[in-house]
């Protein structure tokens, strides 16, 4: 029970972290600010934590953790064989906006990153290297699937998904904050004009008049 407790203790003080972080910064947060979010004592968090830096990279870590997990549950519902390409392109796209870009974790991030990430760049080294930015060339191998599959026409996959990626996050809401949701008309209505913007740029093979597809195997 008593590593159980401290597990939970633990968990907790993260969490209060992120919160703290994300408000005053880095600079302005104080470990007595964390303590009493938490309901725990100074003493506690430094026997848990050592000190304020590796406080806020166990925060960094725990975000890039989670992310990245829901990222790759997320890449699993790309639609591997559409019947109907562009509304489940749609759909994909408001997956990945709800769970992967306008989830808790993310907005957190993004905060960190916007307030401490020039100042302290050191301290987003985990998020760097293994956060959800490192899963997104999977959507670009996925892309190139549909492409063979005739579903879609592309040259270059990586280009395609980083244009998909761009597009999808064009017409949210401007720096959501924490707790904030989205509707979902909001993130339809971005999906929308995300995906039918993308599949002119990238249409279905047989979408493409015969003449332009003779040029390009000329």
């Amino acid at each position: 029970m008593p590593q159980r407790g401290n597990y939970n203790k633990r968990c907790r003080i993260i969490e209060a972290a992120t919160q703290v972080f994300c408000r005053d910064g880095f600079i302005g947060a104080s470990i007595d600010a964390v303590a009493a979010e938490a309901g725990v004592s100074r003493q506690t968090i430094y026997n848990q934590m050592v000190d304020k830096e590796t406080l806020f990279a166990e925060v960094v870590r725990g975000i890039t953790e989670r992310s990245s997990a829901v990222m790759i549950e997320t890449l699993a519902t790309f639609p591997e064989k559409p019947s109907d390409i562009e509304a489940e392109l749609i759909a994909f796209a408001m997956r990945l906006t709800r769970n992967c870009i306008c989830d808790g974790d993310a907005i957190a991030m993004r905060k960190l990153i916007e307030n401490e990430g020039r100042r302290y760049p050191e301290l987003f080294a985990t998020w760097r290297d293994y956060g959800p930015g490192k899963n997104w060339p999977a959507i670009a191998a996925r892309f190139a699937r549909l492409a063979r599959a005739g579903e879609i026409h592309l040259d270059d996959p990586d280009l395609a998904a980083r244009q998909f990626m761009a597009l999808i996050s064009a017409d949210l809401p401007e720096s959501p904050v924490p707790g904030e949701e989205i509707s979902d008309a909001a993130l339809l209505r971005a999906a929308t004009n995300a995906v039918r913007t993308f599949m002119r740029a990238y249409p279905p093979k047989t979408a493409i008049p015969a003449r332009s597809r003779q040029r390009e195997t000329a």
